[in-house]
């Protein structure tokens, strides 16, 4: 279980600064603004220490696509590390493509090599012993259990399979290459299993800092196939539960929106509300955005089983949907199919529904956009009944 905070524990400070465009001075200058109130880098940097920068590196796009997280933010940090004496390196594990080409088509490995910091593709993977969790052993990148300090920057997103991705769901990228399929297999179609995976992940890795690009993010169909939205925000805190409940409050989210933020409320684990937590910084009324598209839902989650829930399967949840007139047969969705329920024939791309768990990586690491979500029906029902148009 996770540590529970005593009764008469201070709130957790979240800071947010406004920041609407990625001019580099405006960068720099919002986010030593945005670290002011957490103590300022070095509060989380000592001289000496090794510290790891980890960016969301999902796939390589551009920086205006929003898939990944901005270069200018990751420049700022990595000054901000390098002036409190730190070893920086910068590193994570795409979903998809070489860690290094990712890196370039992003803009982020300009940066690496003009900031003179190492790059860190991670390639190896150590075994990870659970502190009693539910997963009692997970593989995770061996950089990051080296570093002394690891400083997450997360891209605000829309999430198919969990709602959204911040925070929490951007430490799922210390779990090297394949592995991340494999996990998807282990949960299913489980959706709060996986997201306690991603809860248990995120607290056994502890980054000491998370810093949110959320300036330009992301909305609809995330975490790779959504649309650019303007947000023009920061948000900072040591907590990445903290962070991720500021987040969707920004954009609009609620608790059952978002898996890990439900999983969090129903195990137990604290600053899952606003009430537990300190903003500082630019007021949250006047960030928060109007009209932000969340993912579509993907499961009812009526609590159905066994038997019943397998012949409703279609109707209850929603599915990936090929865009044959889009899709190139690139075969990159093939090779990561975690349940192995994709294929092509005969110059098109098929999907075998009865072996597909609805995890939607195939959607979340198509390069071409060439797969959208389509709703069963007691799915679009609920999505109607909860004003979700």
């Amino acid at each position: 279980m996770p540590l529970q905070p005593p009764a008469c524990a201070s709130p957790q400070r979240v800071s947010l600064q406004q920041l609407g465009s990625y001019d580099p001075a405006a960068v720099s200058a919002a986010i030593e603004r945005l670290l002011e109130p957490l103590g300022s880098m070095e509060n989380f940097v000592k001289a000496g220490q090794k510290v790891l920068i980890k960016p969301n590196l999902l796939a390589g796009k551009p920086p205006e696509k929003a898939v990944t997280t901005h270069p200018e933010i990751v420049r700022a940090v990595i000054k901000l590390a390098q002036q409190a004496g730190g070893v920086v390196s910068v590193g994570d594990s795409p979903g998809i493509g070489s860690p290094e080409s990712v890196a370039r088509k992003s803009g982020i490995l300009q940066v690496i090599e003009e900031t003179g910091v190492r790059f860190a593709p991670f390639a190896e993977s150590v075994k990870l012993r659970s502190r009693g969790g539910t997963f009692h052993e997970l593989e995770v990148a061996r950089e990051i259990l080296e570093a002394d300090v690891i400083i997450n920057l997360p891209k605000l997103k829309t999430h198919q399979m969990v709602g959204m991705t911040c925070a929490v769901k951007s430490m799922f990228g210390a779990v090297v290459g394949l592995r991340k399929p494999r996990l998807h297999l282990q949960a299913g179609t489980d959706k709060a299993f996986f997201a306690l995976m991603l809860l248990e992940l995120c607290e056994q890795l502890a980054p000491s800092l998370s810093i949110v690009d959320a300036v330009v993010g992301m909305e609809g169909e995330g975490p790779g196939s959504g649309d650019p939205v303007q947000i023009g925000a920061l948000l900072a805190g040591s907590h990445p539960q903290a962070v991720d409940t500021v987040a969707a409050e920004l954009v609009g989210l609620t608790t059952r929106q978002v898996w890990t933020q439900q999983q969090a409320l129903d195990s137990g684990r604290p600053y899952v509300k606003l009430s537990q937590l300190e903003l500082v910084g630019t007021p949250l009324r006047e960030l928060k955005i109007s009209a932000f598209r969340p993912a579509k839902m993907t499961d009812v989650n009526f609590g159905l089983k066994g038997v019943l829930k397998k012949q409703l399967k279609h109707a209850v949840t929603a599915r990936p949907v090929v865009d044959q007139a889009a899709c190139r047969l690139c075969n990159d969705c093939v090779s990561h199919c975690p349940p192995e329920a994709m294929k092509i024939e005969k110059d098109s791309l098929l999907i075998d529904y009865e072996r597909c768990i609805r995890c939607f990586c195939c959607q979340e690491l198509c390069p071409h956009g060439a797969l959208f979500t389509r709703q069963g029906l007691l799915l679009r029902l609920a999505g109607f009944l909860r004003g979700e148009r």
